[in-house]
């Protein structure tokens, strides 16, 4: 039996933009397999302790701005720290990244990584399905099959599946990568990942 990770994750995350290049070279270079696993973190946070952003206390607030400027410098990944569409809805990126998963893993990745970049350093609305499309146009799919698959009732329903289903394997926030039923949360776990992926 080989070796997969299941992927939980928004493309709204900075901390999932931070260790998704990373996360798919460590699969990569362990042979692992990646179950691509977009979810609804507005529907998880409420069920397992978590705040949005706005409603965090102000002190959470502002310690996070020193972890994205730290793990920006340390990771060499470029990040407006306050981006123009930010808090922005992650439901049709994951839908269009859903969508391109079914034509082919490392198309969905590629897809999710490019939503990720739109966000976090290129000020652009992930939420808006022209934009979606022209993000998906630069990565040289078909935007127009992609995107009528992603409108479907089909994708819709599999997002929210893979959202109760994160809900029931207790994951509380992204990233997190599970690997034979053990998780991992955050991108600075990643080292942990690496590890038990050589085992």
């Amino acid at each position: 039996m080989g070796k997969a990770v299941d992927y939980y994750f928004t493309a709204a995350s900075p901390f999932t933009y931070f260790g998704h290049e990373r996360f798919v070279a460590i699969a990569k270079r362990h042979g692992a397999t990646i179950n691509v696993k977009p979810i609804d973190l507005g529907k998880v946070f409420p069920v397992s302790g978590g705040l949005p952003l706005k409603q965090r206390a102000p002190q959470r607030q502002a310690y996070r701005m020193f972890e994205l400027r730290r793990w920006s410098e340390f990771l060499g990944v470029p990040l407006n720290t306050q981006p123009k569409f930010f808090p922005v809805s992650g439901d049709l990126a994951a839908r269009w990244i859903l969508a391109a998963s079914e034509q082919d893993t490392a198309v969905g990745l590629s897809l999710a990584g490019a939503f990720m970049r739109a966000v976090f350093a290129e000020e652009r609305n992930i939420a808006d399905a022209a934009m979606a499309a022209a993000i998906a146009g630069e990565q040289k799919l078909d935007a127009s099959r992609i995107g009528a698959r992603a409108a479907s009732p089909e994708m819709a329903a599999r997002y929210e599946a893979l959202t109760q289903e994160a809900i029931e394997r207790q994951v509380f926030g992204a990233p997190t990568y599970v690997y034979r039923d053990e998780p991992f949360w955050g991108q600075d776990r990643l080292d942990f990942l690496d590890r038990a992926l050589a085992k």
